[in-house]
Formats: C-alpha cells, sequence, structure tokens
C-alpha cells in the first residue's frame, strides 16, 4: 500500500514516528472514528469488568469506580500493546507508545463516561441486575464515542495519539 499520499519524508520523524510516518492535517472522520471505537472497545470491556468485580464484592461506589476506570485504562491499553507487539516491535517500546496513542483518548471517554454515570440519579446505586445501571452506562460510552471522536480526529491530525499506532501498519 502506498502511503505517500498522507506521510511525510523521515526527516520530519518526531517521537513515536519510527519509520517516517508522520500524518497530516487532513484526517479523516472515518479514521478518527475508528480509532475511537477501538479506545473504547478496550475501555468498555475494563469498565464493566471493573463494574461486575465490585459490585460481587459489595464494594462502595468510588472503590468500584476506581477499579473500572483503572481497568477500563489497562484494557484500552493492551489493545493497542498487543497489536503493536505483534507487528515486531519490542515491549519496551510497544509500551511507550500504546501510552503516547492511548492515554487523552481513555482519559477523555472515561471523564465523559463516568461524569454521566455519577450524574444520573440513581445510576450509582443501581445493581448489575438493574437496566438503569446498564442505560446510564451504555449511554455514557455512547455519549464519550460523540465527545472522543473529535479529540482523536484533531490528536491524529497533528501526528499525535492513534497516528503513532498507524507507523505500524
Amino acid at each position: 500500500m502506498d502511503h505517500s499520499t498522507h506521510h511525510s519524508a523521515p526527516e520530519d520523524d518526531g517521537p513515536g514516528h519510527p519509520h517516517g510516518h508522520v500524518h497530516g492535517h487532513g484526517t479523516t472522520w472515518a479514521t478518527a472514528m475508528q480509532a475511537t471505537l477501538h479506545c473504547l472497545t478496550g475501555c468498555a470491556i475494563g469498565e464493566i469488568l471493573g463494574m461486575v468485580i465490585g459490585t460481587a464484592l459489595m464494594w462502595g461506589n468510588v472503590p468500584t469506580m476506581v477499579l473500572a476506570i483503572a481497568l477500563a485504562f489497562v484494557f484500552g491499553y493492551s489493545f493497542t500493546l498487543f497489536a503493536v507487539v505483534r507487528a515486531g516491535v519490542s515491549m519496551k517500546a510497544a509500551i511507550k507508545v500504546a501510552l503516547a496513542a492511548d492515554t487523552v483518548s481513555i482519559a477523555v471517554m472515561e471523564l465523559v463516561d463516568n461524569g454521566i454515570i455519577a450524574l444520573v440519579p440513581g445510576a450509582m446505586e443501581a445493581q448489575l441486575s438493574d437496566g438503569l445501571f446498564w442505560y446510564a452506562l451504555l449511554g455514557g460510552f455512547a455519549v464519550a464515542f460523540v465527545i472522543t471522536t473529535p479529540v482523536n480526529k484533531w490528536m491524529i491530525g497533528r501526528g499525535k495519539g492513534h497516528a503513532v499506532v498507524h507507523a505500524y501498519h
């Protein structure tokens, strides 16, 4: 695949661009949505797992949310980490790529999603068997996707965020 139409020369390399792949400002919404969906998938798995574990252990709201957010970051990073390692990058370099690619996206997504859960009346007290729990969580994910996509588009257009992962495709 010819990448010359959307990558600049190697002398323009910055951190996280080992093969001269620096993305221009013409990032598409489709690319941003794909990056956001990738991030959302890892975040959702981690967050739901954290909520299930915290609820099953009868933890309070704060420790459950802390666990859910921590697992959202772990799973969010792991999706990128494993893809980059599969591309032949060392684990140390892959961790740097995952941190550069996903930190802002995951942070925005978690802030929005957990903010919505905290603001929906009764959602924090809802149990896993309650529809309110799932509606608030899934609604939070949907709003987080809508808000995080333009953030990712802006970052990718500047060679940051998920743009650093594209050097390994």
